[in-house]
């Protein structure tokens, strides 16, 4: 493996880690330093790495950032009883020019998904996960994104590439390998009405903050049918946050974005992960703890992953069938976990982009809706796409 464009982790953040308990994770992960060079991948499932480049941040005006308060409070946390082994990387350096970046980040991310290790991408400005997502052209035919985050981040497509467009170079740059694209946290004053028609008109999924706050078991089978999931700390409320990070009042709060995250982590499918628009001050020990936390929850989760989607067995699941007034429904339940799932039947005569995806991931809930004669809405979302 060539990691050559990647820098050790700071002297600083390694002497830090010297103080920390013998139970620290900072004494029981793998670090690329200086001295030691790249530490051995074997048995490592999740690697952290950092992405120094913001010069695509709609707000850039030219300075610069690290992660070593971020790494600092990461270290000194304490894990929980995990078999999850957990490298740090250390961090990608801005290219000369940010396709550099993108190029450095694309084959990193390649290597370790071929080596089934899942990278946590600490950046930097957003569009960093169009970098991530063409990491998956010859590896997975059809990609599912899911973006934390206020805004669609669609933006023109005809112009260059910023943080609040990376998803409309998504849709438009082949290969197309996009199929399913859903935002969560999205709120509506941030958004113009034209991105949210071409939310709908592509079928693709959104959920209201209001929504989510008021119910975030919502989240759980989005985050199991997702590939990739890229969150914006513009997503969380200012007062959770410290002072150059603040954006908007309103927002997830540390407890709900530590949920989410955790989702994404219990979820067999999602096999990257980022956290994106970090801006780093002085006054920053709020933001750093809670991206610390927000890593930590998430390795919590792939810790407790289950493999609960194998219905070649039928002693694995429960098989339950409804009818509403135009449709045959049939759900699956797992004996494992009681997770649910929905089928999405092959439809005659079309180009099916759901080869693997004949499953849909719902909730208990949306079982109930259906025997009240109530398609879900993600069902339908599904086929639209499946049938375009």
């Amino acid at each position: 493996m060539d990691f050559s464009f990647l820098s050790p982790v700071p002297d600083a953040v390694l002497a830090h880690n010297e103080l920390l308990s013998q139970q620290a994770l900072g004494k029981k992960i793998k670090i690329h330093s200086a001295q030691n060079g790249v530490p051995d991948l074997q048995g490592v499932k999740v690697a952290v790495v950092g992405v120094l480049d913001n010069r695509n941040d709609i707000n850039y005006i030219g300075e610069t950032f690290q992660l070593n308060e971020i790494r600092k409070a990461f270290y000194s946390l304490f894990p929980g009883s995990w078999h999850v082994v957990i490298a740090d990387l250390g961090d990608i350096y801005k290219g000369e020019t940010v396709n550099d970046t993108y190029y450095a980040l694309k084959e990193l991310v390649v290597t370790l998904l071929k080596a089934n290790i899942i990278p946590v991408i600490l950046g930097g400005s957003q569009d960093l996960t169009y970098a991530n997502y063409r990491a998956y052209d010859n590896l997975v035919p059809m990609v599912n994104i899911v973006n934390v985050d206020c805004k669609f981040n669609l933006g023109d497509s005809s112009k260059p590439i910023k943080s609040n467009s990376f998803v409309g170079k998504i849709i438009l740059d082949k290969p197309y390998n996009l199929f399913n694209y859903a935002t969560i946290g999205y709120q509506t004053y941030f958004n113009p009405q034209e991105e949210i028609d071409l939310m709908e008109s592509l079928y693709f999924e959104y959920y209201r903050l209001g929504e989510i706050s008021n119910n975030i078991t919502l989240v759980e089978p989005v985050m199991r049918d997702a590939n990739i999931v890229s969150v914006d700390m513009s997503s969380i409320k200012s007062s959770d946050l410290s002072l150059k990070q603040k954006y908007s009042p309103n927002g997830f709060d540390g407890k709900e974005i530590c949920a989410i995250t955790r989702y994404a982590g219990i979820s067999n499918k999602v096999t990257s992960f980022g956290i994106y628009e970090y801006k780093a001050s002085k006054d920053d020990e709020v933001t750093s703890m809670l991206i610390a936390q927000m890593i930590w929850y998430f390795v919590e989760g792939v810790n407790y992953r289950v493999n609960d989607d194998d219905f070649s067995n039928e002693n694995n699941f429960k098989k339950f069938i409804t009818l509403t007034e135009s449709e045959e429904l049939v759900f699956y339940k797992s004996n494992k976990t009681g997770r649910w799932w929905i089928e999405i039947p092959f439809l005659a005569n079309v180009n099916n982009k759901l080869k693997r995806h004949t499953l849909l991931p719902c909730m208990h809930q949306d079982y109930i809706d259906a025997c009240n004669n109530k398609v879900p809405e993600r069902w339908y979302k599904a086929i639209q796409k499946n049938s375009v």
